[in-house]
């Protein structure tokens, strides 16, 4: 006998989450399970909200936004502050005006920060300087990992000993908020969740990790067939903004700044975007909650019991 999940109230609107790593396919995915559904999409991806992004980081084509409603893709600037907190206030507040219309809507990314923060609430931060975050991400960009590490290390080893200190975005959110505050990160991460008035359903896509690989791979390529480098040279000017702290761009800059070759910047965004999935992966595989399929798996033919959390 099935029985309901201890998230799953009957009768509540239903918020449907594919995640994923990156080119597992979450789009299309989505896109189906939407239309058949009847319902909006509602990005979660920390890079396609900016509207000055496009083929670097794989935001749907016209005819995909035009299939489907979609929100959260093109909505912001590079020069806008973004981080998971703001993302929940808005996906919050987006899916309570879908859930007008609809009784369920389905969500799409790839970033777990702003996943969890939808799911489970986010702790107040305090505010940054921006000198501070651009002098941060400046020297990061200069002096590289290793100097963000012990710079991490050095400022807040509470953080240093338990973060991810292999996640140069992670590393530099903490070290700006120690030099902010004068306390560790890990004193604003209470972990207290914050009750959702609807259901949260949680569906990861997954492959074998060599054909993942291999789809990286090809997209990369796609990618620079489609014009990434000409949209790398006109966001040089901005390279210094946290939002093109991102495989596919820093990549390109090096580039045109002249230290790589062409194929050898291709050949580094495919190995970092290939430890880019592996860190999305060990990031979903920690929480139990995720239903895991192939993306090709038919969206009508999904279990009803992932559907509606029996």
């Amino acid at each position: 006998m099935q029985t309901l999940a201890p998230s799953f109230t009957p009768g509540n609107k239903t918020c449907i989450i594919i995640a994923g790593a990156t080119a597992v396919g979450k789009t299309n995915f989505a896109i189906q399970l939407a239309h058949q559904l009847r319902t909006e999409i509602i990005s979660a991806d920390s890079r396609q909200c900016f509207k000055e992004m496009h083929i670097g980081v794989a935001k749907p084509s016209a005819e995909e936004l035009q299939a489907v409603p979609h929100h959260f893709i093109g909505t912001h600037s590079i020069h806008d502050n973004m981080n998971a907190g703001i993302f929940e206030q808005y996906a919050v507040e987006k899916v309570k005006a879908v859930f007008v219309q609809h009784d369920t809507v389905v969500m799409v990314g790839g970033t777990g920060l702003y996943i969890k923060a939808f799911c489970e609430g986010i702790d107040e931060m305090p505010l940054i300087d921006p000198s501070l975050r651009e002098e941060i991400t400046t020297s990061f960009k200069a002096k590289g990992l290793e100097w963000l590490q012990q710079q991490v290390k050095d400022t807040d080893p509470v953080y240093y000993a338990n973060g991810e200190i292999q996640n140069p975005q992670r590393l530099m959110r903490a070290l700006e908020i120690k030099l902010s505050s004068g306390q560790s990160i890990t004193a604003f991460q209470t972990q207290q969740k914050k009750p959702r008035d609807f259901n949260i359903v949680q569906i990861g896509l997954e492959l074998p990790r060599e054909q993942l690989y291999d789809q990286i791979n090809k997209r990369v390529d796609m990618m620079m067939k489609a014009g990434l480098l000409a949209e790398a040279m006109a966001l040089l000017p901005f390279k210094t903004l946290n939002a093109l702290q991102t495989v596919g761009y820093k990549e390109l800059f090096s580039y045109l700044e002249g230290t790589v070759s062409i194929d050898e910047a291709v050949e580094q965004i495919k190995i970092n975007t290939r430890h880019y999935a592996k860190r999305q992966m060990t990031w979903f595989k920690k929480h139990p909650e995720w239903h895991w399929i192939h993306p090709l798996h038919p969206v009508s033919q999904l279990p009803e019991g992932i559907l509606w959390g029996k």
